[in-house]
């Protein structure tokens, strides 16, 4: 999960999701598990699907890299 901007709030959570193979979730799925399970101010608010995360050397996910594409 990483924060976006967002008009009304300033920053909103969304959730970037590599889905296994042969699965096809649904975001507001995705998005209802999160509430059940954490608070709903720290659940993500939209949801994207890539193949792929970036990663660094160490196998890290690089959420700098990710902020980047929606700022």
């Amino acid at each position: 999960m990483i924060g976006v901007p967002d008009s009304k709030w300033g920053e909103a959570v969304k959730a970037i999701v590599v889905p296994t193979q042969g699965a096809e979730p649904q975001p507001s799925e995705i998005i209802a598990w999160a509430r059940e399970r954490i608070a709903a101010y720290k659940a993500p608010k939209s949801v994207d699907f890539q193949s792929d995360l970036p990663r660094n050397p160490s196998g890290k996910v690089l959420r700098r890299v990710l902020r980047d594409q929606y700022r």
